[in-house]
């Protein structure tokens, strides 16, 4: 099934967290990450705007500590979800880790928690 077409976006904005118009989910496989993000209630429009604006490059800009790992976006329309594979942020696994969060299981969440511009229309 082809992806929607992209929102028309309104002009004005609010600066709030990601996770009010978006869930998450992630964990860990080997030493690499998955991040699931899906428009909250399959909204087409929330969809819309997710795939015009959440790309590789705003990821790493939300999550610093993707750095110059590989990143992998994959389109899931029929779910009106993403998922985001980040290579290599857990090094060689969960076992070799010393990070506070060694299985990746909060990355989903701290995505949800940083603030971007949404269009005022897709916040209800």
């Amino acid at each position: 099934t082809a992806a929607p077409p992209p929102a028309a976006v309104p002009t004005a904005t609010r600066r709030v967290p990601l996770g009010t118009v978006a869930g998450a989910r992630s964990g860990d496989k080997g030493g690499s990450a998955n991040i699931g993000v899906w428009a909250r209630d399959a909204d087409p429009a929330v969809h819309a705007w997710l795939r015009e604006t959440l790309t590789v490059e705003r990821l790493r800009a939300l999550l610093p500590e993707t750095g110059d790992l590989p990143v992998t976006r994959y389109e899931l329309p029929n779910l009106a979800a993403l998922n985001f594979v980040v290579d290599g942020i857990l090094g060689a696994g969960v076992a070799s880790q010393h990070r506070f969060d060694p299985q990746a299981k909060a990355l989903g969440e701290w995505l949800r928690a940083r603030h971007l511009d949404i269009p005022e229309g897709l916040l209800k």
